[in-house]
């Protein structure tokens, strides 16, 4: 059997966010994935049940992780491919590739046909989906490749097991190999335009799920303005920050910090159910 590669934490990274237990989303089961559920079968046979829903897939997150922007943090080749900057040192891996991977999965984002350089990680490296959005660089036999987490592969053993689309992996060693050792590190995405909000279904004053996406880092935690204090908002493992008591009406303004350290701040015109906002900044540019 021939497992199918998905992204790893760097050891670095390993400290889990534990964010307290929120009120799941009332009949909302189509967007929260439950235990996850992946099988890999063959080299060019995976089969995953875990898909999740969305809109407009963005990027990921990260919990209390302390990686380090500088861009010296690793070394490798920058292939075209690789257009962003490093967030964190190259690690060992390996990958595999499963062919379901379409966008979608536990992190809760669309179907992105038009992209398939994708990827779901190692459950233990999941955190919680705090990875979920984020870009790992990859370097392969046959060069290298930025792909996105998308998904959590709960098949996968090895520490630093990224589960690609089987373009992705194609795209690094040949499909008949199944299973290849690599080196990766996570870096930040090459988006454009600011930082979105993605409200839950169900959604409103008395109970809010917001989903951070389009932003170049991986987000450590989401924020709202409470009486003049800033109150985090627990992150839940379908990737979205929830609040089971609702965050009220009105204006919403709302702090997101990356994974090191940058924090970005937005008011959002309040609470619409279902649909995407887009905020008006953005991380620091790329380089």
């Amino acid at each position: 059997m021939c497992f199918v590669p998905r992204f790893l934490v760097p050891p670095v990274l390993a400290a889990a966010l534990l964010c307290p237990a929120a009120c799941q989303p009332p009949e909302d089961t189509d967007e929260q994935p439950g235990a996850d559920a992946g099988t890999d079968a063959g080299q060019d046979a995976g089969t995953r049940a875990d898909a999740g829903t969305g809109t407009d897939a963005g990027t990921g997150s990260s919990p209390d992780a302390g990686t380090g922007s500088s861009p010296d943090a690793g070394t490798g080749t920058g292939g075209d491919t690789m257009t962003s900057s490093p967030l964190g040192a190259f690690r060992d891996g390996v990958i595999t590739y499963y062919v379901e991977a379409n966008g979608t999965g536990n992190c809760g984002f669309d179907a992105t046909p038009e992209d398939l350089d994708v990827a779901a990680i190692i459950m233990t490296e999941y955190q919680g989906s705090a990875v979920c959005g984020a870009c790992a660089e990859i370097q392969g036999p046959k060069g290298t490749l930025r792909v996105r987490i998308v998904d959590s592969c709960p098949d996968c053993t090895t520490p630093g097991h990224l589960d690609l689309s089987p373009s992705a992996f194609a795209k690094l060693a040949d499909l008949a190999a199944g299973r290849v050792q690599v080196k990766w590190r996570f870096v930040t995405c090459p988006v454009s335009g600011p930082i979105r909000y993605r409200f839950k279904e169900g959604s409103s004053q008395w109970w809010t799920g917001i989903q951070v996406r389009n932003h170049h880092k991986p987000i450590r935690k989401l924020e709202w303005l409470r009486l003049g204090t800033w109150v985090e908002i627990p992150r839940q493992d379908y990737n979205y920050f929830v609040h089971p008591t609702g965050l009220g009406l009105g204006l919403l303004p709302l702090r997101v910090t990356a994974w090191d350290g940058e924090v970005v701040q937005d008011t959002l015109p309040g609470i619409l159910d279902s649909q995407v906002v887009s905020g008006l900044r953005q991380f620091s540019p790329l380089p």
